[in-house]
């Protein structure tokens, strides 16, 4: 058989394909055995090996180009590579101390690998020595997603998290605290730290956090002896905790570190385990060399703790010296929640209660009213949840939204802030808004015009010994009642005052509410959301 010249050049393209397409096909293999193995090394959670591919394009060499984080073998007897990664995650542009961080550590470790982390490129550059790298978490739209994910460039089973400033003078302190924590086993504790000299003490503290209360509460713990165990640290510290462990919180490296870190491990049961020895050393005392960068480092503190607080849905702090921080609604700002439809408010859907901001508020002005209305000879009393409230917790319900208060209709002469609200609302000296509500034939007190927490006031007039009213709403406990309970009123406590409410209180309630309502809690509206009386 003859084979023509256009068959034979035809034969030998396809050959030449075959091989092409066998090679390319080999080296992709190759690409993939190699990624695989760098996944091997990583104790990463949730987050598949194999996926790693591509994934260094966020590192930034001191030189400005991409580089990998680098595995060199050999390290504490461990042929696998280095044990730890060093990390340094807060540091101000304007004035830090990274790059001598870095050449402390890589002078006694050479080889374990050290990371610079920011949220954005650092300006001016940093200079890091050879064998540190940046890693830049804001996403770049030319980048792969893993380039700028954390949990993709640590590939070591411990991470170190060091402050800026520190100085390794014992190449050995890295495997006393490696050993401490082992020593732990898988109990609570998660994480050892040792102190940074010559800075702010470190101080072991007892925290609780409670999502429901919007609220972290930071208390002294025992301290003084070796090996102290608590839920949080303040101060300057080196702390070390698994690589598995860090990824596994939500947000491993927010800022303020240590507040974001140990809000998260509180919440999961890990305790830290605080040791007087080994220590650190601070190479720079004090950190900002005057007291505009000091002031500059502390306003960006104060911010950042603002953002990481209101990313948690933390509204309030109790800090161990006893002050407060709040970092909620103010009668300078919307409140927290919205339109409250069908009785339930947003906040129940997410297992919270009523932010304690809002509490705050709804106190004040509760407080504010209640004193206006005596003032005036105005006859007024606790109402509906309210009174439940006052009832149940001598103080408002923890998921209420508002507060109720009855009042005598033939009273409100007397009262120069509600006689005129027909023709409009009143914003008074102190802020708050007197106005006749939209939604019907009450009155209302805001907090202030930009913050509608607020006070409702409840027109009753009596006839043939009943209490009565020309309009009424669709709530249940807006209904008809003997006035027998109002003659006399009788003094409660309420929300850090003293108050009046009906003189049978119990009674009263049971009418508008059903039997039981007071030992029985409930949600507003059940259908929509019940409340878990097992969690209270």
């Amino acid at each position: 058989m003859r084979v023509s010249f256009c068959q034979g050049l035809l034969t030998g393209a396809i050959i030449l394909n075959l091989l092409i397409l066998y090679y390319v096909s080999r080296a992709q293999q190759q690409m993939m055995d190699k990624r695989r193995d760098l996944g091997r090394g990583t104790r990463r959670a949730a987050l598949p090996a194999s996926s790693l591919g591509g994934g260094l394009g966020g590192l930034v060499g001191p030189g400005g180009g991409l580089a990998g984080p680098g595995v060199v073998e050999g390290v504490e007897g461990n042929s696998r590579g280095p044990r730890v990664t060093v990390l340094l995650r807060e540091f101000e542009n304007f004035e830090n101390y990274v790059g001598d961080v870095a050449l402390s550590f890589l002078r006694q470790r050479p080889e374990l690998p050290f990371l610079a982390v920011a949220d954005t490129s650092p300006y001016p550059p940093l200079a890091l020595p050879e064998g540190a790298r940046l890693l830049v978490l804001s996403p770049s739209p030319d980048q792969p997603p893993q380039a700028h994910r954390p949990e993709f460039h640590v590939q070591t089973e411990f991470v170190l998290l060091v402050p800026d400033g520190v100085e390794l003078e014992q190449g050995r302190a890295v495997e006393r605290l490696i050993r401490e924590l082992e020593g732990e086993g898988g109990g609570p504790v998660r994480l050892v730290a040792a102190p940074v000299l010559a800075r702010s003490a470190i101080q072991c503290l007892h925290l609780r956090v409670s999502l429901r209360e919007w609220t972290a509460t930071y208390s002294p713990a025992a301290s003084g002896s070796s090996g102290s165990v608590c839920t949080a640290l303040q101060g300057d510290a080196v702390v070390l905790i698994r690589t598995e462990d860090l990824f596994n919180l939500s947000v491993p490296l927010g800022r303020p570190l240590f507040p974001s870190l140990f809000i998260q491990t509180s919440l999961r049961g890990w305790k830290v385990k605080l040791l007087e020895s080994p220590c650190f050393s601070a190479s720079h005392r004090p950190l900002f060399s005057s007291a505009h960068n000091q002031w500059k480092a502390d306003t960006l503190l104060k911010e950042a703790t603002g953002r990481l607080m209101r990313s948690f849905g933390i509204k309030r702090l109790l800090l161990p010296d006893g002050k407060e921080q709040w970092h909620g609604c103010s009668k300078e700002t919307p409140r927290c929640f919205g339109t409250v439809r069908d009785d339930t408010p947003d906040y129940l859907y997410l297992e919270r209660w009523t932010p304690p901001c809002c509490l705050r508020a709804l106190r004040e002005t509760t407080k504010y009213v209640i004193n206006i209305l005596e003032s005036s000879g105005v006859r007024y009393w606790l109402e509906g949840g309210t009174l439940l409230g006052a009832a149940r917790h001598r103080d408002i319900i923890p998921w209420d939204y508002d507060v109720d208060l009855g009042i005598y209709l033939e009273d409100i002469p007397n009262c120069n802030h509600l006689k005129n609200l027909d023709s409009g609302s009143l914003v008074d000296a102190n802020g708050y808004v007197w106005e006749r509500a939209v939604e019907g034939d009450f009155y209302r007190v805001q907090y202030s015009e930009a913050n509608h927490l607020h006070v409702d006031l409840w027109p009753f007039y009596p006839r043939n010994g009943v209490m009565t009213k020309d309009t009424w709403t669709e709530h249940k406990q807006d209904m008809e009642f003997p006035e027998h309970f109002l003659q006399p009123l009788v003094p409660m406590p309420f929300a850090g005052i003293t108050a009046y409410g009906p003189n049978n209180h119990r009674a009263f309630l049971e009418l508008k509410f059903g039997e039981g309502v007071i030992e029985n809690p409930q949600y507003p509206n059940p259908a929509k959301k019940r409340l878990d009386r097992s969690k209270l």
